[in-house]
């Protein structure tokens, strides 16, 4: 978080070690509650310092919350199949979608624009997308939003 309160999402693939580390450590700190900081951060590879400086401002982007929005963009193949494909995706995994367009297709591909609810239910959003992501006919996804 910045200091004017703004969030980023950013993918897991960009962040510096130091920072994966401190989720690590902060998820053995969860499972574990007789684990002091030193083991956690020690087994996570990362200096006490650099959990402290930045343990308050990076968290897993799957920690679901209901009633939470997601708005994300997709560039896809205009081929048939394909977008039920996602929208079976986003089924399996019981969010709600809440608006859904789809440009005239350019050249064969098309983007979609896809806001969908985090219920009690949902499954993890990350993994969602990551599968929407690898399927047939998908160029690319992006995050717009995260309300």
């Amino acid at each position: 978080m910045s200091k004017d309160g703004t969030y980023y999402v950013v993918r897991k693939k960009a962040l510096p070690e130091v920072l994966l580390g401190v989720v690590e450590a902060k998820r053995l700190l969860a499972q574990n509650p007789r684990m002091n900081i030193q083991q956690a951060v020690d087994q996570a590879g990362i200096s006490r310092s650099s959990f402290y400086k930045y343990q308050d401002d990076i968290f897993p982007f799957h920690e679901n919350t209901q009633g939470q929005t997601i708005t994300f963009v997709i560039q896809m193949m205009d081929e048939p199949g394909v977008l039920s494909n996602v929208l079976q995706q986003v089924a399996d995994n019981r969010a709600n979608i809440l608006t859904i367009h789809q440009s005239i297709p350019v050249n064969g591909v098309a983007l979609l624009t896809l806001s969908v609810a985090v219920l009690a239910d949902t499954g993890d959003i990350s993994q969602m997308l990551e599968a929407i992501e690898q399927l047939e006919g998908i160029h690319y996804l992006k995050i717009l939003a995260r309300e």
